[in-house]
């Protein structure tokens, strides 16, 4: 076998992998790991010789990340014979320290952890996955790619708050977003999609899975994204409630007595589809909805409201479309989610396809009519 690259990306609720040939550009093998703390966790270990599924309880990140290791060693390739030659991480959070990829040290690992305030649902995970990793696999360099890295160079009118400039400087309070390095392969990849360079292109990607965000592209830069400070921003989300009134949270201590702490948890892990209606999983949302939960109903009609304020938001900012693409876990597979983000936007030049929208497949694939001045993807 030739020298592999191990690429893990240990997210809020979830463990995505791949072994991938980087010469080849292919993956010899893969998975997931979701549902991470829930009551029903699920494993899925694929391979060319098939997959195997496991539904059981995964408490945590590191408990799921040796289960990963061990489906390897059970399901193969073996990894101890698969020629690693380093590892890979997803990051959310690299503050103004990263603007790339970097070798991962104990000081890297500090730095990442000094940062988790800024992504306390994912920067915990993420390094989680890396010590785990790095104690299983001490023998290889260990990268971490961040998903910041993206957005570090938003011009200055999209990433300053109207804050007090010297709390903000002090504080290094600014929009850093999040989900980079998906909306950075997505709008590349769309490019390529419809046949134009980037350069010409203005583009908005939407990255919706337990976490969502949209972003801005245009030129082959990014102009602007939803998340902001942290993830919580932006849009609605499987546990996070997306854009709010910051006087939220002063009135809920003032009135409901509740602590910083716990209003932090409230809007990061209660809230969202979750607080809406009991489940952060769509899925189970759009079972409700089709058995008459007037909460689920009125929970769609928001997450969708957000996407279709954020679509017109970022056409303005870039004076018009060219692509709107749909990415990740509900983006990719939920064909109603899709079709509710657009409705009403034809004024932009958006005109969707029944049927296209509807079709199964999972590759890239264009799901506007051909008419479309704005052609709609979905690009995994």
């Amino acid at each position: 076998m030739s020298a592999t690259v191990l690429v893990i990306n240990s997210g809020s609720s979830s463990i995505k992998y791949r072994l991938v040939d980087p010469a080849a550009g292919t993956a010899l093998a893969g998975g997931l790991v979701e549902r991470i703390g829930e009551d029903a966790g699920r494993l899925v270990h694929t391979t060319d010789e098939g997959s195997t599924e496991r539904e059981e309880p995964v408490p945590d990140h590191g408990e799921g990340l040796r289960r990963v290791l061990d489906l390897f060693a059970e399901a193969g390739p073996d990894l101890t014979e698969a020629g690693i030659v380093a590892v890979g991480h997803r990051v959310v959070q690299g503050g103004k320290e990263f603007d790339g990829p970097v070798r991962i040290t104990d000081d890297v690992v500090a730095t990442i952890d000094r940062l988790g305030p800024l992504a306390p649902l994912h920067n915990p995970a993420n390094l989680t996955g890396i010590e785990v990793a790095r104690e299983l696999l001490p023998d290889v360099p260990h990268v971490a790619v961040f998903d910041t890295a993206f957005f570090h160079d938003l011009p200055d009118a999209a990433a300053t708050y109207a804050l007090d400039r010297d709390v903000a400087e002090r504080y290094d309070v600014r929009r850093y977003g999040a989900h980079g390095t998906s909306h950075q392969y997505v709008s590349a990849r769309a490019a390529e999609l419809v046949d134009r360079p980037a350069e010409g292109l203005r583009q908005v990607v939407l990255h919706l899975g337990n976490g969502a965000s949209a972003s801005a592209v245009a030129g082959g830069r990014a102009v602007d994204t939803s998340m902001g400070l942290t993830p919580l921003e932006g849009l609605v989300m499987g546990t996070r409630t997306g854009d709010i009134d910051p006087a939220v949270v002063f009135h809920l201590h003032r009135n409901a007595g509740m602590s910083i702490d716990e209003i932090d948890v409230l809007l990061n892990r209660r809230s969202g589809m979750k607080g809406l209606t009991g489940h952060n999983d769509l899925r189970e949302v759009h079972n409700l909805a089709e058995a008459g939960e007037p909460e689920a109903r009125l929970a769609l009609a928001v997450y969708a409201h957000r996407l279709r304020k954020y679509i017109g938001s970022y056409a303005a900012v870039m004076g018009g479309l060219d692509v709107l693409s749909f990415t990740a876990g509900v983006g990719e597979n939920d064909s109603e989610v899709r079709a509710a983000a657009v409705a009403g936007l034809e004024f932009l030049g958006i005109e969707l396809d029944e049927a296209r929208n509807e079709e199964g497949t999972s590759g890239a694939r264009v799901i506007s009519t051909d008419r479309s001045r704005v052609t709609v993807l979905v690009v995994p």
